[in-house]
């Protein structure tokens, strides 16, 4: 079994209970170990649209990153995402962040996640469920890669 992290965030109708939904599908094929709180986050690429509300989990799993991630985009359908430009609004959006310390560079999939290491949104919940986590690629953890971004103007804050 390996640990993997999941980003799951929405900005498009009952924001909570599509967040609820995706932890409930990801747990019948992995073991759901942990939920951050939900965090409510500014958009940060595309500005003009909701607020997001975001989490992390951390589950256990024996399947590959890429089936991972096929039944992660599964997920996105079945709860209703739309396709949307980059960065806009979305119903649901998983992402992989880690998989244990696995590092993947493929034309549909990179783990660590590449844009972590920005998104405040992503590193304080990680940092709330596992601040010790040591990052693959810079071999930092969590707690110190946080200290980075922990200043930005980007809004987030916790709901539950």
């Amino acid at each position: 079994m390996v640990k993997v992290i999941l980003s799951l965030g929405s900005n498009i109708g009952d924001r909570e209970k599509f967040l609820k939904s995706a932890v409930e599908k990801i747990s019948k094929f992995s073991k759901v170990v942990r939920e951050s709180s939900i965090y409510e986050t500014e958009p940060m690429y595309y500005k003009d649209q909701n607020t997001f509300l975001n989490k992390v989990i951390e589950i256990e799993t024996d399947i590959s990153p890429d089936e991972l991630l096929s039944k992660i985009k599964k997920i996105e359908i079945e709860i209703g995402r739309k396709k949307r430009e980059r960065y806009g609004p979305r119903e649901i959006d998983i992402d992989i962040i880690y998989y244990g310390d696995k590092i993947v560079k493929e034309e549909n999939l990179e783990i660590p996640h590449p844009k972590l290491y920005e998104r405040k949104f992503v590193l304080l919940p990680l940092l709330e469920i596992e601040p010790e986590f040591e990052d693959p690629v810079t071999g930092l953890k969590v707690k110190e890669i946080f200290k980075d971004v922990k200043n930005r103007k980007e809004r987030v804050v916790k709901c539950s």
